[in-house]
């Protein structure tokens, strides 16, 4: 067998016995693949040359009509699970010779009409308005708005998306999210703040991984284009895309509200994919370091 972590590997069979959950059995535990899944290491994916962001700094815009309650906890939440070291452990392996780390700009609201359908055109205008490129502006759609890409649309299983816009010599980056309830967008939490942190937390981890995707689709079949990706997979799509793709409509399976590092709490997470395991991976528990 072959044992991960983030600082070694253990190859070969192991001659040890350690309490489970021990920071011993830590030390010698093999990345876990989530629970019903088979590995599946075709998928894996792979590094094109593109640019990548380890350092990730991040905004909350909530549109006019976000209810009140919720923001507090998404703020909260979102910032916990993209600082957690237990869940930048599984994104650590894209990132061989830097860390990943990840800082909260804050949130506002942004006054302004929303219409009923939100196409990519509406939403790449406004990501172009926001800020100064210094963060990601992720951007909240409110209760009854229907974000359409194409001829996809969130009543029919859209979530979110990300993307770009540029803008003089900046480049904006960008990722919008339905307000997740009833028959809009993707529903897997007893409360819609919830899905929207979980649909969230999928697009900024692609963003790391692979930010510039959507100017490699834009270029379509032109040389080079490929090379504008980060971290791809051939046949499965970005970080985020495959395990949803392979939970095949079971997305209990990698929806899930997971434990904080640091005790606090859970935060409600979708589990990304871990060429480790060859499928999805929950966080990584690291052994407690000497005092």
């Amino acid at each position: 067998m072959s044992t991960q972590t983030r600082d070694r590997v253990v190859e070969g069979p192991l001659s040890v016995v350690v309490r489970p959950g021990s920071d011993a059995a830590a030390v010698y535990r093999s990345a876990v693949l989530a629970p019903g899944f088979g590995a599946e290491p075709s998928l894996d994916l792979r590094y094109f040359g593109g640019r990548t962001l380890p350092d990730l700094r991040y905004m909350l815009v909530y549109l006019d009509g976000w209810p009140t309650h919720g923001r507090t906890d998404l703020d909260h939440a979102l910032a916990a699970a993209m600082r957690d070291p237990d869940l930048n452990n599984v994104l650590a392996q894209y990132f061989p010779s830097a860390q990943v780390t990840a800082t909260f700009a804050g949130s506002l609201v942004h006054d302004g009409a929303v219409p009923d359908r939100v196409d990519r055109t509406w939403v790449e205008t406004l990501a172009g308005q926001l800020g100064d490129g210094s963060s990601l502006m992720c951007i909240l759609l409110p209760p009854g708005a229907v974000l359409a890409d194409g001829d996809v649309d969130s009543q029919h299983g859209l979530g979110g998306y990300h993307g770009s816009v540029h803008t003089g010599s900046s480049d904006r980056y960008y990722s919008v999210a339905v307000y997740s309830d009833g028959d809009n967008g993707i529903v897997a939490f007893d409360e819609p703040w919830k899905n929207v942190c979980a649909t969230l937390y999928h697009e900024l981890q692609e963003t790391r991984t692979d930010p510039d995707v959507e100017d490699a689709i834009r270029q379509g079949s032109a040389p080079g284009a490929d090379k504008l990706l980060g971290w791809y997979s051939p046949r499965g799509g970005e970080i985020g895309d495959i395990p949803m793709s392979e939970a095949n409509g079971d997305i209990g399976l990698v929806m899930k509200e997971v434990p904080l590092a640091d005790g606090s709490g859970t935060v409600p997470i979708q589990l990304m994919w871990s060429n480790a395991v060859g499928g999805p991976e929950g966080p990584i528990p690291q052994p407690h370091q000497p005092k």
